[in-house]
């Protein structure tokens, strides 16, 4: 249950850090598409596990979302990290 709690604050930083760069004026053009995509993703019926299957259909999207916010916040320039690691704390 630890990991699970740490796993929800690693991924409620990187979801502010993220919101931070949206409205960045200095935020990267590929940003918005891949915010966008993300959401679209998030929000269609298709699914890489269909959910149908009863625990694993959700799984995916538990495990695939916080993998593609973190993998973002990674490519993101590193001061705009920073800018935005100092305004969330």
């Amino acid at each position: 249950m630890q990991k699970l709690f740490a796993l929800f604050r690693l991924v409620r930083k990187d979801v502010r850090i993220l919101l931070f760069a949206l409205r960045h004026p200095r935020r990267p053009a590929w940003l918005l598409p891949a915010v966008a995509g993300l959401l679209i993703y998030l929000i269609s019926p298709v699914d890489l596990i269909p959910e149908t299957l009863p625990v694993i259909g959700v799984v995916d999207d538990l495990v695939l979302i916080p993998l593609v916010i973190g993998w973002i916040v990674n490519r993101l320039p590193p001061e705009l990290r920073a800018d935005a690691s100092e305004e969330t704390d």
